[in-house]
């Protein structure tokens, strides 16, 4: 099994968003990234970060940065495949900058919780610049929706982490040799916050997102795992990037 990041540029958000109600009135720009899995059983993709143009027509006080090389297709190059070489794709959550680059991935059917995938399409009001990019729900998109805790593949578990979103999944991977990884996604964004366990400052149910970061923190202790973070920057410049990966 391989392990892959793929650099998907990066936003601007305010630090009352990164840990909620703290520190509001700071910027603080953050990663996006999706994982690239290459498994006996086929090649995952989960995530796939922020859409360029999308972010800049609808959130462009976000200050999206994105080059070419940090496309959703480019980055499956760096690694020594095309688009079409990807058999399942997972996403976490649908919210856009977690989704921009679905598109870019017609053959593969999407994993995704059935909540999350019914939420997305009858989203509350407060929640439109989460679920502003609908591209994702292109004609043709193949839907695999799925509740509870799931075993994907050998070694690849998705278990429910519900409160940023209400179908949000966090990802557990047991591999073969190495330490197994814990990815959150967005239950919290920073290594800071998990220890503090303050959640991101949007979210769709707060109660259920500390028992989310409590989850977390019990499934990592569970297996001895790593836990790794989708929007803190120190951390990320500190994770191996495509074309380099983890092995296991």
């Amino acid at each position: 099994m391989k392990i892959s990041f793929l650099d998907n540029g990066s936003i601007v958000i305010d630090h009352a968003q990164l840990m909620w109600n703290i520190g509001g009135g700071t910027p603080v720009r953050i990663p996006s990234y999706g994982l690239l899995i290459e498994h006996d059983d086929g090649l995952f993709v989960f995530d796939t970060g922020f859409d360029l143009e999308h972010t800049n027509a609808v959130l462009p006080f976000e200050l999206p940065e994105q080059t070419p090389e940090q496309t959703i297709p480019a980055q499956l190059r760096v690694c020594g495949f095309e688009p079409g070489d990807v058999t399942t794709l997972v996403n976490s959550h649908l919210h856009f900058d977690h989704v921009g680059g679905n598109k870019h991935l017609p053959d593969a059917p999407v994993v995704v919780h059935e909540r999350e995938l019914e939420q997305a399409r009858n989203f509350q009001p407060f929640e439109r610049f989460g679920y502003s990019d609908r591209s994702w729900d292109y004609e043709g998109a193949t839907f695999r929706t799925i509740s509870g805790d799931t075993e994907l593949a050998r070694g690849l578990w998705l278990f429910e982490t519900a409160g940023h979103t209400i179908g949000h999944y966090s990802l557990l991977v047991t591999p073969d040799s190495g330490r197994p990884m814990v990815f959150a996604f967005d239950v919290v964004y920073t290594a800071e916050a998990l220890e503090k366990g303050v959640q991101p400052g949007f979210h769709y149910d707060p109660v259920a997102g500390v028992a989310s970061i409590e989850r977390v923190k019990q499934v990592a202790a569970e297996n001895e795992a790593e836990i790794f973070f989708s929007h803190d920057m120190d951390a990320w410049n500190g994770y191996k990037h495509a074309p380099d990966f983890y092995e296991g």
